[in-house]
């Protein structure tokens, strides 16, 4: 069942109306824990989720597994002064434990410590700082688990109000809102105009609120109302940095109207009113709202300024334009695990005589709103000569907005996996396969045309969406095309192809683009069935000046990227690679989240990578994850556990972003991909724990899980997930679906003994959870190479239920080269692989 944000707030609002107090003075204090993300060491059953002890709600409750040693830990958004904790037991409570506050969710400090508990209501007074707060359990005092009504924490935001306060009213004349008005002649706009003979009325109901926005994340020191006849009796000043997320800067009850000022303590860019009682049968109606600003305080990130040194911005008339490709080519062709990272941006306009070679972590991209806006008469080549003709691991670069007149008629892009070609125009043919037709295995195409032939040739595998091709000639074992006019035929019971009329949702990769001198990001539209490039109508998407972007420099700091965050900015990352010390925080609804280059994050002492909130509308694109040697939980998390929203109409999407575990040195984390949220679009990521490079072995880079999806109704398009040391991908979340997966077994297993669970051999490669009602999967293949243990034989490469709704097509398992077999397909259906011989066992349809 999804609940609707406002509907959670509104249910939230009225369960605090009418919880009794013991006076006035606390009668409308709001926990800051209250409707927080809360995590656990475990859960009881699905029915006692960690969430149910900070939701407000006395007759929900977080119960744990019946052991010691389990935590429930809360995030409190931002770092709070803590005075007080709240602990409202259940019968099975806890007798030792300790409070503890961390400021990143990693280091912890002692805030309070208790012994011999007898359960009921612990009341607690402590004193510190922290952004988390933890109830660690040391002893139960019952057989069963710990088991917490509600889990509440009490303080303040922003530590000490500052000196004093600007006479400037930051909100004059900035953005509004409201939850409703009276009238047209009444918008949320008139409180913040400066005339005191306009004014904002709502409709005549609680709660309603009023809101503006700074602009900013600013220190907030004072709040000056000045109501009109009806007024607010009971209300709250709120503060947020994201307009989702509120702290109460300040509970106000029994309000009498007229002009009142408020001293506040916190920050945030958006402030709003939230009222909950109102003093007369009509709404809530303010001549004016103002928001006075600290003094003093932190100088707010800046958005916009130069792209970096490793941007290379050039257009037709740049002096020795050919030298500077050839020049980076000499750096990266074989720069396998290095630490260069180069964007090429080339101006709209006519390119004669260039053959662009593009090596590892290199990428090249028009400037125009559309790719016949640059064109090149010439090549942008990606050939594998640097490893004998093997274009295997021809890894991490990318192509995109651009047309293309090949030389000879044909342009040659032999590359393997994280290797995208989106929206671009080849006015001839496209050949992927090497140079003297080696191995290949790859790769991805999307919202592109090619008017002459594609060439697969030695691909093993390659998936092509909303695009246009003038042909397609072979492939070897799964060539997947959804919207593609011009692809063949599905043939998948004799041959390679499984080819859908349309893509069932899909929306196209944020890009930077030039309109006129200034850079800007397009943002496309989703679209639905879609049937060929989205270009050049762009149809529904929106542009964001470069001036909203934090520009994201080698050096940054997580500090700084989150500040910037806060503030409303969108990221854009320069090619770099990027040490982080804490966890990047995705809060804000619709952020942008753009790298250039294959721009890296690295997170450092066992830290996540990113966490996206369970917000509409986030777009990640364009950027390397790469494990840390220090074991993270999970590198990439999206939404938040127990996240039920509905984000159909602006989902949230992940393009082009790559997690590595291992390779460039060692790298651990025990989850690398997680999805909480729903209606997610993944579109063509490759999350790869290493089977080669620095820092490889079956512990020395381990990683358990590549992809986990809890969120209902996630599609993904173009799904690379390799080496993991026991599940590549498991989904539990409903109605989720999948077109194209390529997969290998990890390929240092030491022995079947390491993978045998629940009397069978092997993880599979795709596990649909045995709870899942509905699920569809088209075009999936795993394939086997145990080099350190040929002989073992792996059940199935794809596990599910049997039941109706699940409907799984055109699935294979290959051994490559007799290292080691699969038994069957799929559960226990399937012939089993055959021996020496790379050829597929195939089952087209099950059940």
């Amino acid at each position: 069942m999804r609940l609707r944000a406002l509907g959670v707030a509104l249910a939230a609002t009225a369960a605090l109306v009418a919880l009794p107090s013991p006076s006035p003075a606390t009668a409308a204090e709001t926990p800051l824990s209250q409707g927080r993300p809360a995590t656990s060491s475990s859960a009881e059953n699905a029915g006692t989720p960690a969430s149910a002890a900070v939701d407000g709600d006395l007759s929900t409750r977080w119960s744990s597994a019946p052991l010691d040693d389990q935590w429930l830990q809360v995030d409190l958004g931002a770092t709070a002064s803590v005075t007080r904790v709240v602990l409202e037991w259940e019968a099975a409570y806890g007798k030792d434990y300790t409070i503890q506050l961390s400021p990143d969710g990693s280091t912890w400090s002692d805030a309070r410590t208790v012994t011999g508990g007898d359960g009921g209501t612990d009341t607690l007074d402590v004193s510190g700082q922290g952004r988390y707060v933890r109830m660690l359990g040391v002893h139960r005092a019952t057989s069963w688990g710990y088991s917490l009504w509600e889990f509440q924490v009490f303080g303040s935001f922003g530590g000490t109000a500052p000196d004093g306060c600007d006479a400037a009213d930051a909100a004059r004349g900035r953005p509004a809102s409201a939850s409703s008005t009276e009238n047209a002649g009444t918008p949320a706009s008139a409180a913040f105009d400066g005339d005191p003979a306009t004014r904002w009325s709502s409709r005549a109901s609680d709660p309603q609120w009023l809101r503006v926005d700074l602009g900013s994340v600013r220190d907030l020191c004072r709040v000056d109302l000045d109501w009109e006849a009806a007024y607010g009796k009971d209300f709250r000043i709120e503060a947020s940095s994201d307009g989702n997320s509120w702290q109460t800067l300040r509970a106000v009850t029994g309000a009498t109207g007229g002009k009142a000022s408020y001293d506040v303590s916190g920050s945030g860019r958006y402030v709003r009113i939230h009222g909950t009682a109102r003093g007369t049968a009509y709404g809530y109606s303010l001549w004016e709202m103002a928001v006075r600003t600290g003094i003093t305080g932190t100088p707010p990130v800046q958005g916009g300024g130069d792209l970096g040194p490793n941007v290379i911005v050039v257009d037709p008339s740049t002096p020795g334009l050919q030298q500077k490709f050839d020049q980076v080519f000499a750096r990266q062709e074989a720069a396998h695990f290095g630490s260069g990272r180069y964007q090429f941006l080339l101006k709209p306009g006519t390119y004669h005589d260039i053959n662009a070679q593009l090596g590892f972590y290199t990428s090249v991209s028009g400037l125009g709103l559309n790719p016949d806006d640059t064109q090149i008469n010439g090549d942008i080549t990606v050939d594998a000569g640097w490893f004998n003709g093997n274009a295997t691991q021809n890894f991490w670069r990318s192509a995109e907005n651009l047309a293309i007149r090949p030389v000879n008629g044909t342009d040659r892009w032999a590359v393997a996996q994280a290797a995208p070609f989106r929206r671009m125009h080849v006015q001839g043919g496209l050949n992927l396969a090497p140079d003297g037709y080696g191995w290949a295995s790859g790769g991805y195409i999307a919202d592109s045309k090619i008017d002459g032939t594609v060439g697969p040739y030695s691909q093993q595998q390659w998936y092509t969406r909303d695009s246009a091709v003038g042909g397609w000639t072979n492939g070897v074992w799964n060539m997947t095309f959804t919207g593609v006019q011009g692809a063949p035929a599905t043939d998948f019971d004799t041959g390679p192809y499984t080819t859908l009329d349309t893509t069932p949702i899909s929306r196209e990769k944020p890009f930077l683009y030039l309109d006129g001198s200034e850079y800007k990001v397009f943002v496309p539209a989703k679209r639905t069935h879609a049937r060929g490039v989205s270009w050049p109508a762009n149809a529904g998407g929106h542009s964001l000046p470069l001036s909203q972007f934090y520009v994201v420099k080698p050096g940054a700091t997580a500090t700084t990227i989150n500040a910037a965050l806060a503030q409303g900015l969108h990221l854009l990352f320069t090619p770099g690679v990027y040490h982080l010390d804490r966890t990047i925080e995705v809060n804000r609804a619709d952020t942008v989240v753009l790298g250039l280059g294959l721009a890296t994050i690295v997170p450092d002492g066992g830290v996540d990578a990113m966490h996206v909130a369970d917000v509409d509308g986030v777009r990640l694109a364009g950027f390397l994850i790469d494990a840390g040697p220090v074991n993270s939980d999970t590198l990439l998390r999206i939404g938040t556990p127990g996240a039920s929203a509905d984000h159909s109409a602006n989902p949230t999407s992940m393009q082009d972003v790559f997690v590595r575990i291992g390779g460039a040195g060692p790298g651990r984390a025990t989850h690398s991909v997680v999805i909480e949220s729903d209606d997610v679009l993944v579109d063509h990521t490759w999350i790869w724990r290493a089977d080669h490079g620095a820092g490889v072995g079956w512990d020395t880079n381990r990683a358990d899980y590549g992809m986990l999806v809890k969120g209902d109704d996630v599609l993904v398009t173009g799904l690379f997930v390799e080496h993991f040391n026991k599940y590549d991908v498991v989904w539990s979340g409903e109605r989720g679906r999948t077109i194209f997966f390529q997969n290998e077994k990890a390929y240092d297993v030491p022995n079947a003994a390491a993978v045998t669970h629940d009397g069978i051999v092997g993880y599979a490669a795709y596990k649909v959870a045995d709870s899942v009602q509905q699920h569809e999967a088209w075009a999936l293949g795993s394939y086997c190479n145990f080099t350190s243990d040929p002989s073992i034989v792996q059940h199935h490469g794809f596990q599910v239920p049997v039941r109706p709704g699940i409907t799984m097509r055109h699935l294979m398992v290959i051994s490559l080269g007799g290292m080691g077999q699969y038994a069957h397909v799929i559960n226990d259906t399937g012939a089993p692989t055959s021996g020496p011989d790379t050829i597929p066992s195939k089952v087209t349809r099950f059940p």
